[in-house]
Protein backbone atom coordinates (compact mmCIF):
# COMPACT_ATOMS: atom_id res chain seq x y z
CA UNK A 1 0.00 0.00 0.00
CA UNK A 2 2.75 2.43 0.99
CA UNK A 3 4.57 1.71 -2.28
CA UNK A 4 1.40 2.35 -4.31
CA UNK A 5 0.68 5.60 -2.45
CA UNK A 6 4.26 6.80 -2.97
CA UNK A 7 4.00 6.02 -6.71
CA UNK A 8 0.72 8.01 -6.97
CA UNK A 9 2.31 10.95 -5.16
CA UNK A 10 5.29 10.83 -7.53
CA UNK A 11 2.92 10.75 -10.55
CA UNK A 12 0.97 13.70 -9.12
CA UNK A 13 4.18 15.66 -8.64
CA UNK A 14 5.22 14.83 -12.20
CA UNK A 15 1.86 16.02 -13.60
CA UNK A 16 2.07 19.20 -11.60
CA UNK A 17 5.59 19.83 -12.87
CA UNK A 18 4.48 19.31 -16.49
CA UNK A 19 1.69 21.86 -16.04
CA UNK A 20 3.94 24.40 -14.41
CA UNK A 21 6.87 24.12 -16.83
CA UNK A 22 7.50 27.38 -18.74
CA UNK A 23 7.01 26.73 -22.47
CA UNK A 24 4.79 27.53 -25.43
CA UNK A 25 2.37 24.60 -25.64
CA UNK A 26 1.00 22.79 -28.70
CA UNK A 27 -2.66 23.89 -28.52
CA UNK A 28 -3.51 24.71 -32.17
CA UNK A 29 -5.40 21.92 -33.93
CA UNK A 30 -6.75 21.85 -37.50
CA UNK A 31 -9.85 24.02 -36.92
CA UNK A 32 -7.97 26.77 -35.04
CA UNK A 33 -5.22 26.60 -37.72
CA UNK A 34 -7.75 27.06 -40.56
CA UNK A 35 -9.47 29.82 -38.58
CA UNK A 36 -6.12 31.44 -37.89
CA UNK A 37 -5.22 31.63 -41.61
CA UNK A 38 -8.69 32.62 -42.91
CA UNK A 39 -9.21 34.99 -39.99
CA UNK A 40 -5.92 36.76 -40.66
CA UNK A 41 -6.27 36.87 -44.46
CA UNK A 42 -9.88 38.10 -44.47
CA UNK A 43 -9.62 41.48 -42.77
CA UNK A 44 -10.20 44.93 -44.15
CA UNK A 45 -8.62 44.06 -47.52
CA UNK A 46 -11.65 42.60 -49.29
CA UNK A 47 -13.72 45.62 -48.20
CA UNK A 48 -11.10 48.20 -49.27
CA UNK A 49 -8.85 46.70 -51.98
CA UNK A 50 -11.50 46.23 -54.77
CA UNK A 51 -11.24 49.95 -55.45
CA UNK A 52 -7.44 49.83 -55.81
CA UNK A 53 -7.54 46.71 -58.01
CA UNK A 54 -10.14 48.25 -60.34
CA UNK A 55 -8.48 51.65 -60.72
CA UNK A 56 -5.11 50.06 -61.55
CA UNK A 57 -6.40 47.27 -63.80
CA UNK A 58 -8.77 49.51 -65.75
CA UNK A 59 -11.73 47.15 -66.33
CA UNK A 60 -14.15 44.80 -64.58
CA UNK A 61 -12.94 41.67 -66.37
CA UNK A 62 -9.25 42.38 -65.76
CA UNK A 63 -9.89 43.21 -62.10
CA UNK A 64 -11.63 39.83 -61.59
CA UNK A 65 -8.71 38.14 -63.37
CA UNK A 66 -6.28 39.95 -61.05
CA UNK A 67 -8.27 38.73 -58.01
CA UNK A 68 -8.16 35.14 -59.27
CA UNK A 69 -4.45 35.30 -60.17
CA UNK A 70 -3.60 36.85 -56.78
CA UNK A 71 -5.40 33.92 -55.14
CA UNK A 72 -3.51 31.36 -57.25
CA UNK A 73 -0.20 33.14 -56.56
CA UNK A 74 -0.94 33.25 -52.82
CA UNK A 75 -1.85 29.53 -52.87
CA UNK A 76 1.47 28.72 -54.59
CA UNK A 77 3.33 30.76 -51.98
CA UNK A 78 1.37 29.12 -49.18
CA UNK A 79 2.28 25.64 -50.51
CA UNK A 80 5.97 26.67 -50.58
CA UNK A 81 5.62 27.79 -46.97
CA UNK A 82 3.92 24.47 -46.13
CA UNK A 83 7.14 22.75 -47.28
CA UNK A 84 9.27 25.21 -45.30
CA UNK A 85 7.08 24.82 -42.21
CA UNK A 86 7.38 21.01 -42.25
CA UNK A 87 11.10 21.04 -43.15
CA UNK A 88 12.10 23.48 -40.37
CA UNK A 89 10.13 22.85 -37.18
CA UNK A 90 10.90 26.16 -35.48
CA UNK A 91 8.36 28.97 -35.24
CA UNK A 92 9.23 32.36 -36.71
CA UNK A 93 8.07 32.09 -40.34
CA UNK A 94 10.10 34.23 -42.77
CA UNK A 95 12.84 34.87 -40.22
CA UNK A 96 13.49 31.17 -39.51
CA UNK A 97 13.48 30.14 -43.17
CA UNK A 98 15.88 32.91 -44.21
CA UNK A 99 18.13 32.04 -41.26
CA UNK A 100 18.21 28.34 -42.17
CA UNK A 101 18.68 28.80 -45.94
CA UNK A 102 20.41 32.15 -46.66
CA UNK A 103 22.06 33.06 -43.35
CA UNK A 104 21.70 35.46 -40.41
CA UNK A 105 21.89 38.89 -42.12
CA UNK A 106 18.85 38.46 -44.45
CA UNK A 107 16.96 36.90 -41.52
CA UNK A 108 17.73 39.84 -39.23
CA UNK A 109 16.76 42.38 -41.91
CA UNK A 110 13.37 40.62 -42.27
CA UNK A 111 12.95 40.81 -38.49
CA UNK A 112 13.96 44.48 -38.55
CA UNK A 113 11.51 45.62 -41.25
CA UNK A 114 8.70 43.54 -39.72
CA UNK A 115 8.86 45.47 -36.45
CA UNK A 116 10.09 48.79 -37.78
CA UNK A 117 7.22 49.40 -40.18
CA UNK A 118 5.47 46.35 -41.74
CA UNK A 119 3.56 45.06 -38.72
CA UNK A 120 2.85 48.47 -37.09
CA UNK A 121 1.70 49.89 -40.45
CA UNK A 122 -0.58 46.94 -41.27
CA UNK A 123 -1.97 46.79 -37.71
CA UNK A 124 -2.61 50.56 -37.72
CA UNK A 125 -4.30 50.36 -41.12
CA UNK A 126 -6.58 47.48 -40.05
CA UNK A 127 -7.39 49.06 -36.67
CA UNK A 128 -8.31 52.34 -38.38
CA UNK A 129 -10.66 50.41 -40.67
CA UNK A 130 -12.16 48.83 -37.52
CA UNK A 131 -12.63 52.25 -35.90
CA UNK A 132 -14.13 53.74 -39.06
CA UNK A 133 -16.73 50.98 -39.49
CA UNK A 134 -17.70 51.16 -35.79
CA UNK A 135 -18.06 54.96 -35.63
CA UNK A 136 -19.33 56.06 -39.05
CA UNK A 137 -22.85 54.50 -38.84
CA UNK A 138 -23.58 56.78 -35.85
CA UNK A 139 -22.69 59.92 -37.83
CA UNK A 140 -24.07 59.03 -41.29
CA UNK A 141 -24.51 60.80 -43.64
CA UNK A 142 -21.99 63.23 -42.10
CA UNK A 143 -18.29 62.28 -41.85
CA UNK A 144 -17.23 60.90 -38.48
CA UNK A 145 -14.68 62.89 -36.43
CA UNK A 146 -11.18 61.47 -36.93
CA UNK A 147 -10.14 61.74 -33.24
CA UNK A 148 -13.08 59.49 -32.28
CA UNK A 149 -12.19 56.97 -35.01
CA UNK A 150 -8.62 56.86 -33.70
CA UNK A 151 -9.82 56.43 -30.11
CA UNK A 152 -12.03 53.45 -31.05
CA UNK A 153 -9.15 52.02 -33.13
CA UNK A 154 -6.91 52.30 -30.08
CA UNK A 155 -9.49 50.48 -27.94
CA UNK A 156 -9.62 47.67 -30.52
CA UNK A 157 -5.81 47.31 -30.51
CA UNK A 158 -5.77 47.35 -26.69
CA UNK A 159 -8.39 44.59 -26.52
CA UNK A 160 -6.44 42.37 -28.95
CA UNK A 161 -3.15 42.92 -27.08
CA UNK A 162 -4.82 42.09 -23.76
CA UNK A 163 -6.27 38.83 -25.13
CA UNK A 164 -2.90 37.74 -26.57
CA UNK A 165 -1.10 38.58 -23.33
CA UNK A 166 -3.67 36.75 -21.21
CA UNK A 167 -3.95 33.33 -22.88
CA UNK A 168 -2.97 31.48 -26.07
CA UNK A 169 -6.18 29.42 -25.81
CA UNK A 170 -8.35 32.54 -25.45
CA UNK A 171 -6.65 34.17 -28.45
CA UNK A 172 -7.23 31.00 -30.53
CA UNK A 173 -10.91 30.79 -29.50
CA UNK A 174 -11.39 34.49 -30.26
CA UNK A 175 -9.92 33.87 -33.71
CA UNK A 176 -12.26 30.92 -34.41
CA UNK A 177 -15.32 32.95 -33.35
CA UNK A 178 -14.38 36.03 -35.39
CA UNK A 179 -13.59 33.87 -38.44
CA UNK A 180 -17.08 32.37 -38.46
CA UNK A 181 -18.55 35.89 -38.13
CA UNK A 182 -16.52 37.29 -41.04
CA UNK A 183 -17.33 34.32 -43.31
CA UNK A 184 -21.01 34.93 -42.52
CA UNK A 185 -20.53 38.58 -43.58
CA UNK A 186 -19.00 37.54 -46.91
CA UNK A 187 -21.74 34.96 -47.59
CA UNK A 188 -24.27 37.69 -46.82
CA UNK A 189 -22.71 39.75 -49.63
CA UNK A 190 -22.33 36.85 -52.08
CA UNK A 191 -25.92 35.46 -51.95
CA UNK A 192 -27.86 38.56 -53.17
CA UNK A 193 -25.19 39.22 -55.80
CA UNK A 194 -25.41 35.68 -57.19
CA UNK A 195 -29.24 35.80 -57.12
CA UNK A 196 -29.25 39.10 -59.06
CA UNK A 197 -26.73 37.66 -61.55
CA UNK A 198 -28.89 34.56 -62.05
CA UNK A 199 -31.85 36.84 -62.81
CA UNK A 200 -29.88 38.38 -65.68
CA UNK A 201 -28.41 41.52 -64.10
CA UNK A 202 -25.20 41.39 -66.18
CA UNK A 203 -24.98 44.89 -67.69
CA UNK A 204 -21.89 45.82 -65.63
CA UNK A 205 -20.02 42.86 -67.13
CA UNK A 206 -20.60 43.94 -70.74
CA UNK A 207 -17.30 44.83 -72.45
CA UNK A 208 -15.54 43.68 -69.28
CA UNK A 209 -12.10 43.41 -70.85
CA UNK A 210 -11.57 46.92 -72.18
CA UNK A 211 -7.81 47.44 -72.06
CA UNK A 212 -7.63 51.02 -73.35
CA UNK A 213 -6.91 52.43 -69.88
CA UNK A 214 -4.47 49.67 -68.87
CA UNK A 215 -0.79 50.62 -68.67
CA UNK A 216 2.11 48.35 -67.78
CA UNK A 217 3.26 50.53 -64.89
CA UNK A 218 -0.18 50.34 -63.21
CA UNK A 219 -0.49 46.53 -63.34
CA UNK A 220 1.88 45.71 -60.44
CA UNK A 221 -0.03 48.22 -58.29
CA UNK A 222 -3.25 46.32 -59.08
CA UNK A 223 -1.52 43.09 -58.00
CA UNK A 224 -0.19 44.76 -54.84
CA UNK A 225 -3.73 45.78 -53.86
CA UNK A 226 -5.02 42.27 -54.51
CA UNK A 227 -2.11 40.58 -52.77
CA UNK A 228 -2.58 42.89 -49.78
CA UNK A 229 -6.12 41.50 -49.42
CA UNK A 230 -4.70 37.94 -49.52
CA UNK A 231 -1.85 38.78 -47.13
CA UNK A 232 -1.67 36.58 -44.06
CA UNK A 233 -1.42 33.08 -45.57
CA UNK A 234 2.05 32.77 -43.98
CA UNK A 235 1.04 33.50 -40.37
CA UNK A 236 0.52 29.88 -39.33
CA UNK A 237 4.24 29.35 -40.00
CA UNK A 238 4.98 31.89 -37.26
CA UNK A 239 3.56 29.50 -34.64
CA UNK A 240 4.81 26.09 -35.88
CA UNK A 241 5.95 25.07 -32.39
CA UNK A 242 2.39 25.53 -31.09
CA UNK A 243 0.65 23.50 -33.82
CA UNK A 244 -0.51 19.95 -33.02
CA UNK A 245 0.99 17.49 -35.54
CA UNK A 246 2.39 20.24 -37.81
CA UNK A 247 3.43 17.84 -40.62
CA UNK A 248 -0.25 17.11 -41.26
CA UNK A 249 -1.96 20.23 -39.94
CA UNK A 250 0.09 22.91 -41.76
CA UNK A 251 -0.32 21.61 -45.36
CA UNK A 252 -4.01 20.76 -44.82
CA UNK A 253 -4.85 24.09 -43.17
CA UNK A 254 -2.97 26.14 -45.77
CA UNK A 255 -4.46 24.34 -48.80
CA UNK A 256 -8.07 24.40 -47.55
CA UNK A 257 -7.86 28.01 -46.33
CA UNK A 258 -6.39 29.53 -49.50
CA UNK A 259 -8.71 27.68 -51.90
CA UNK A 260 -11.69 28.81 -49.78
CA UNK A 261 -10.52 32.44 -49.59
CA UNK A 262 -9.81 32.64 -53.35
CA UNK A 263 -13.28 31.34 -54.29
CA UNK A 264 -14.97 33.63 -51.75
CA UNK A 265 -13.00 36.73 -52.83
CA UNK A 266 -13.82 36.27 -56.52
CA UNK A 267 -17.52 35.70 -55.72
CA UNK A 268 -17.60 38.79 -53.47
CA UNK A 269 -16.18 40.93 -56.29
CA UNK A 270 -18.68 39.46 -58.75
CA UNK A 271 -21.43 40.43 -56.28
CA UNK A 272 -20.04 43.98 -56.00
CA UNK A 273 -20.01 44.43 -59.80
CA UNK A 274 -23.51 42.94 -60.12
CA UNK A 275 -25.02 45.63 -57.89
CA UNK A 276 -22.64 48.56 -58.64
CA UNK A 277 -21.18 50.05 -61.79
CA UNK A 278 -17.38 50.45 -61.89
CA UNK A 279 -17.80 54.22 -61.54
CA UNK A 280 -19.96 53.80 -58.42
CA UNK A 281 -17.45 51.38 -56.89
CA UNK A 282 -14.62 53.86 -57.47
CA UNK A 283 -16.61 56.66 -55.82
CA UNK A 284 -17.46 54.57 -52.75
CA UNK A 285 -15.39 55.09 -49.60
CA UNK A 286 -16.78 51.86 -48.06
CA UNK A 287 -17.66 49.35 -50.80
CA UNK A 288 -19.37 46.85 -48.47
CA UNK A 289 -21.65 49.55 -46.99
CA UNK A 290 -22.59 50.88 -50.44
CA UNK A 291 -23.38 47.31 -51.51
CA UNK A 292 -25.51 46.71 -48.39
CA UNK A 293 -27.51 49.89 -49.01
CA UNK A 294 -28.30 48.56 -52.51
CA UNK A 295 -28.86 44.86 -51.94
CA UNK A 296 -29.57 44.42 -48.22
CA UNK A 297 -31.70 47.37 -47.14
CA UNK A 298 -33.05 45.49 -44.12
CA UNK A 299 -29.56 44.44 -43.00
CA UNK A 300 -27.57 47.49 -44.09
CA UNK A 301 -26.96 48.53 -40.47
CA UNK A 302 -25.51 45.08 -39.64
CA UNK A 303 -22.82 45.07 -42.36
CA UNK A 304 -20.59 47.76 -40.74
CA UNK A 305 -20.61 45.76 -37.48
CA UNK A 306 -19.66 42.54 -39.29
CA UNK A 307 -16.88 44.33 -41.22
CA UNK A 308 -15.56 45.82 -37.96
CA UNK A 309 -15.45 42.35 -36.37
CA UNK A 310 -13.69 41.07 -39.50
CA UNK A 311 -11.00 43.74 -39.04
CA UNK A 312 -10.72 42.78 -35.36
CA UNK A 313 -10.10 39.15 -36.37
CA UNK A 314 -7.31 40.16 -38.76
CA UNK A 315 -5.80 42.32 -36.02
CA UNK A 316 -5.93 39.41 -33.55
CA UNK A 317 -4.24 37.07 -36.04
CA UNK A 318 -1.44 39.58 -36.65
CA UNK A 319 -0.79 40.10 -32.94
CA UNK A 320 -0.88 36.33 -32.39
CA UNK A 321 1.62 35.50 -35.15
CA UNK A 322 4.12 38.34 -35.54
CA UNK A 323 5.44 38.38 -31.93
CA UNK A 324 6.52 34.74 -32.43
CA UNK A 325 8.98 35.95 -35.08
CA UNK A 326 10.48 38.37 -32.57
CA UNK A 327 10.42 35.64 -29.90
CA UNK A 328 12.44 33.26 -32.12
CA UNK A 329 14.79 36.07 -33.23
CA UNK A 330 15.60 36.84 -29.59
CA UNK A 331 16.07 33.13 -28.88
CA UNK A 332 18.62 32.98 -31.73
CA UNK A 333 20.53 35.97 -30.30
CA UNK A 334 19.36 38.52 -32.90
CA UNK A 335 17.26 40.55 -30.46
CA UNK A 336 17.53 41.31 -26.72
CA UNK A 337 16.98 38.08 -24.69
CA UNK A 338 14.01 39.55 -22.77
CA UNK A 339 11.87 39.09 -25.90
CA UNK A 340 12.49 35.31 -25.92
CA UNK A 341 10.87 34.96 -22.49
CA UNK A 342 7.42 33.67 -21.54
CA UNK A 343 5.07 34.67 -18.73
CA UNK A 344 5.54 32.11 -15.97
CA UNK A 345 1.78 31.63 -15.38
CA UNK A 346 0.07 32.67 -18.61
CA UNK A 347 2.56 30.84 -20.89
CA UNK A 348 2.38 33.66 -23.46
CA UNK A 349 5.32 35.52 -25.09
CA UNK A 350 4.39 38.65 -23.16
CA UNK A 351 7.39 40.95 -23.92
CA UNK A 352 7.23 40.25 -27.68
CA UNK A 353 3.48 41.04 -27.78
CA UNK A 354 3.88 44.18 -25.68
CA UNK A 355 6.65 45.60 -27.89
CA UNK A 356 4.26 45.93 -30.82
CA UNK A 357 1.69 47.88 -28.82
CA UNK A 358 3.51 51.25 -28.44
CA UNK A 359 4.70 51.09 -32.08
CA UNK A 360 1.11 50.67 -33.34
CA UNK A 361 -0.17 53.38 -30.97
CA UNK A 362 2.55 55.77 -32.16
CA UNK A 363 1.68 55.16 -35.79
CA UNK A 364 -2.04 55.56 -35.10
CA UNK A 365 -1.60 58.90 -33.37
CA UNK A 366 0.86 60.38 -35.88
CA UNK A 367 -1.35 59.57 -38.85
CA UNK A 368 1.49 58.46 -41.14
CA UNK A 369 -0.13 55.10 -41.93
CA UNK A 370 -1.11 55.68 -45.54
CA UNK A 371 2.39 56.83 -46.53
CA UNK A 372 3.85 53.66 -44.99
CA UNK A 373 1.30 51.20 -46.36
CA UNK A 374 2.30 52.11 -49.93
CA UNK A 375 5.76 50.66 -49.56
CA UNK A 376 5.07 47.91 -47.04
CA UNK A 377 4.28 45.52 -49.91
CA UNK A 378 7.72 45.87 -51.51
CA UNK A 379 9.64 44.72 -48.41
CA UNK A 380 7.12 41.98 -47.63
CA UNK A 381 7.18 40.41 -51.11
CA UNK A 382 10.92 40.85 -51.60
CA UNK A 383 11.66 38.80 -48.49
CA UNK A 384 9.00 36.19 -49.36
CA UNK A 385 10.74 35.77 -52.73
CA UNK A 386 14.09 35.44 -50.92
CA UNK A 387 12.62 32.78 -48.59
CA UNK A 388 11.30 30.61 -51.45
CA UNK A 389 14.58 31.10 -53.37
CA UNK A 390 16.37 29.96 -50.20
CA UNK A 391 14.11 26.89 -50.12
CA UNK A 392 15.19 25.99 -53.68
CA UNK A 393 18.87 26.52 -52.80
CA UNK A 394 18.47 24.38 -49.65
CA UNK A 395 16.84 21.62 -51.72
CA UNK A 396 19.85 21.61 -54.04
CA UNK A 397 22.48 21.75 -51.27
CA UNK A 398 20.79 19.26 -48.89
CA UNK A 399 18.77 16.79 -50.99
CA UNK A 400 18.57 14.29 -48.11
CA UNK A 401 17.06 16.77 -45.60
CA UNK A 402 13.67 15.36 -44.43
CA UNK A 403 10.76 17.15 -46.11
CA UNK A 404 7.42 15.65 -44.96
CA UNK A 405 5.61 17.86 -47.50
CA UNK A 406 7.28 18.72 -50.80
CA UNK A 407 5.80 21.26 -53.21
CA UNK A 408 6.27 20.53 -56.96
CA UNK A 409 9.40 22.23 -58.29
CA UNK A 410 7.51 24.06 -61.05
CA UNK A 411 5.23 25.76 -58.49
CA UNK A 412 8.17 26.85 -56.31
CA UNK A 413 10.16 28.21 -59.28
CA UNK A 414 7.14 29.97 -60.84
CA UNK A 415 6.17 31.61 -57.54
CA UNK A 416 9.73 32.83 -56.88
CA UNK A 417 10.14 34.24 -60.41
CA UNK A 418 6.74 35.99 -60.33
CA UNK A 419 7.50 37.53 -56.92
CA UNK A 420 10.84 38.91 -58.09
CA UNK A 421 9.15 40.15 -61.29
CA UNK A 422 6.43 42.02 -59.36
CA UNK A 423 9.02 43.49 -56.97
CA UNK A 424 11.26 44.53 -59.88
CA UNK A 425 8.35 46.05 -61.79
CA UNK A 426 7.38 48.08 -58.72
CA UNK A 427 10.82 49.74 -58.89
CA UNK A 428 9.69 51.05 -62.27
CA UNK A 429 6.09 51.80 -61.26
CA UNK A 430 6.72 53.56 -57.95
CA UNK A 431 10.47 54.25 -57.55
CA UNK A 432 10.00 56.79 -54.73
CA UNK A 433 8.16 54.56 -52.25
CA UNK A 434 10.16 51.50 -53.29
CA UNK A 435 13.41 53.42 -52.77
CA UNK A 436 12.31 54.51 -49.30
CA UNK A 437 11.47 50.90 -48.49
CA UNK A 438 14.98 49.79 -49.57
CA UNK A 439 16.62 52.50 -47.44
CA UNK A 440 14.54 51.58 -44.35
CA UNK A 441 15.46 47.93 -44.84
CA UNK A 442 19.17 48.72 -45.12
CA UNK A 443 19.10 50.73 -41.86
CA UNK A 444 19.00 47.31 -40.21
CA UNK A 445 22.55 46.46 -41.33
CA UNK A 446 24.38 48.57 -38.67
CA UNK A 447 21.78 47.49 -36.07
CA UNK A 448 22.53 43.86 -36.96
CA UNK A 449 26.23 44.28 -36.17
CA UNK A 450 25.45 46.16 -32.94
CA UNK A 451 23.00 43.44 -31.84
CA UNK A 452 24.84 40.29 -32.86
CA UNK A 453 28.24 41.59 -31.85
CA UNK A 454 27.06 43.39 -28.72
CA UNK A 455 29.88 41.73 -26.74
CA UNK A 456 32.16 44.28 -28.45
CA UNK A 457 30.25 47.20 -26.93
CA UNK A 458 31.82 49.04 -23.93
CA UNK A 459 31.51 47.07 -20.71
CA UNK A 460 29.59 49.86 -18.94
CA UNK A 461 26.90 49.86 -21.64
CA UNK A 462 26.54 46.07 -21.41
CA UNK A 463 26.16 46.28 -17.61
CA UNK A 464 23.39 48.90 -17.93
CA UNK A 465 21.65 46.80 -20.59
CA UNK A 466 21.83 43.62 -18.46
CA UNK A 467 20.54 45.46 -15.35
CA UNK A 468 17.57 46.89 -17.27
CA UNK A 469 16.79 43.47 -18.75
CA UNK A 470 16.81 41.83 -15.31
CA UNK A 471 14.49 44.49 -13.80
CA UNK A 472 12.13 44.20 -16.77
CA UNK A 473 12.09 40.42 -16.42
CA UNK A 474 11.09 40.72 -12.73
CA UNK A 475 8.44 43.34 -13.51
CA UNK A 476 6.81 41.29 -16.30
CA UNK A 477 7.19 37.95 -14.45
CA UNK A 478 8.77 36.22 -17.44
CA UNK A 479 11.41 33.50 -17.84
CA UNK A 480 13.17 31.56 -20.59
CA UNK A 481 11.57 28.38 -21.94
CA UNK A 482 12.51 25.42 -19.76
CA UNK A 483 12.15 22.80 -22.51
CA UNK A 484 12.99 22.79 -26.21
CA UNK A 485 9.81 22.94 -28.34
CA UNK A 486 11.32 22.26 -31.76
Amino acid sequence: MDGTRMKKEEDGEKTKTDEEVVQLRREIGLLPAVSFIIGTVVGSGIFIAPKGVLVNSGSVGLSLLVWALCGVLSLCGALCYAELGTSFTKSGGHYTYLLETLGPLPAFLRLWVEFLFIRPAVASYVSLAFGRYVVEPFFAPCPAPMPLIKLVSLLGVTFVVAVNCWSVTMAARTQVTLTFIKMFALVLIIIPGVIALAKGKTENFQNGFEVDSLTLDMLPLAFYNGLYAYGGWFYLNFVTEEVINPNRTIPLAISFSMVTVTIVYVLVNVAYYTMMTPAELLLSEAVAVTFANRALQGLSSVIPILVALSCLGALNGGFFGSPRMLFVGAREGHWPPIFSMIHVRRKTPLPAVLLLYPLVVLMLTTGEIYQLINFVSFARWFFIALATMGMLIHRYRFPLHPRPFKVPLVIAVTFTVVCFFIVGLSLYSDPWNTGKSCVLTLTGVPVYYMTVYRFRLPRRLRQIFNYCSKQLQILLEVAQQEVQTY
